[in-house]
């Protein structure tokens, strides 16, 4: 297969491309490197079944494409709180006018689906939960964290459009909470706040009271789902949560990440930010029964992955 991925060297577009790689695909990245990583696609950039561009997909130019893609997976966006906050134009533009321009390189193409990347983000600070993809959400659209909330909102709704005018091959998916090898250890999210403060004997900060909870899907785990969202035949139109259901309180988390590391760590607590959801959890019988899909790796297992991989990658 041929495939592509705006954002592929960031933290779930770099496990992404390595998966494909490893079935002998060919894999095309456009990263602008704004929060994406090159070092996250070093080990790929000497195989010749590989390519990337170093460009902004608001400005890339398409043409240079010169074959059709069976799979396109938009990632392209900031994704982390302190990342988006801190790059809230370029937030909002590439899930604006970046999702555009991608969907008018599949209506011009004949490149077959595409995945929107889209987040559980869209359902704000939630009234249902767990959160069906029928649910609507609650969202403030001025808010701190509207650049991100709102961008994906509006990537969703265009590409729907596409799929209703035009007859595109358009799915997305809603990713909750992901972590594995690639995070950085310091994008304020709450795994790696909370591995790398544990490692390193240094407060361990909840925000709030901790009563608000989360969900925690391997990265392993959401980089299949996404395949599988992209391979599927006769879905098209389809938005599909992706995320572990299993869910923890943040106090909870706090307690299991300081005795899986052994750390003397201190657990303090700090004013929560503005529009801070109270809970995080997917439902996910639609990609259960859709794509045959669910996690396989226990939250013990993945987070024995992670605390290993941050010792060895900031530590040693």
């Amino acid at each position: 297969m041929k495939i592509l991925i705006t954002g592929g060297a960031g933290f779930i577009g770099s496990n992404l491309a390595e998966f494909h790689l490893k079935k002998n695909d060919e894999v095309l990245v456009i990263d602008n490197l704004i929060t994406g990583l090159k070092k996250n696609i070093e080990p790929f950039l000497n195989k010749n079944n590989f390519q990337f561009y170093k460009e902004d997909i608001l400005t890339f130019n398409f043409s240079l494409l010169t074959f059709n893609f069976d799979v396109v997976y938009h990632l392209a966006s900031p994704a982390s709180p302190i990342q988006y906050k801190k790059h809230p134009i370029e937030t909002l533009r590439v899930n604006s006018e970046g999702t555009y321009r991608l969907l008018e390189f599949m209506k011009q193409s004949k490149s077959k689906s595409f995945v929107l990347a889209s987040t559980s983000e869209v359902y704000g600070d939630p009234q249902v939960h767990p959160q069906p993809e029928s649910y609507w959400g609650n969202v403030n659209p001025i808010g701190i964290r509207a650049c991100y909330d709102e961008g994906k909102r509006f990537a969703e709704a265009i590409a729907v459009t596409y799929f209703r005018k035009y007859n595109l091959d358009v799915r997305i998916a809603r990713i909750f909470n992901t972590y594995g090898p690639n995070m950085e250890k310091e994008d304020g999210r709450v795994i790696s706040n909370f591995v790398m403060q544990a490692l390193t004997n240094q407060p361990i900060t909840v925000y709030g009271n901790g009563n608000q909870t989360r969900s925690f899907c391997y990265v392993s785990d959401m980089v299949r789902a996404l395949y599988e969202l992209g391979t599927r035949k006769n879905i098209a139109g389809e938005i599909v949560n992706l995320g572990n259901p299993e869910e923890y309180r943040i106090k909870e988390l706090a307690i299991i990440i300081k005795k899986a590391v052994k750390s003397s760590a201190e657990i303090i607590s700090k004013p929560i930010d503005e529009d801070d959801p109270k809970q995080r959890q997917p439902d996910i019988a639609k990609a259960k029964k859709l794509l045959g899909w669910t996690p396989k790796v226990s939250f013990t297992e993945g987070l024995d992955k992670i605390i290993t991989y941050f010792r060895n990658r900031f530590l040693s």
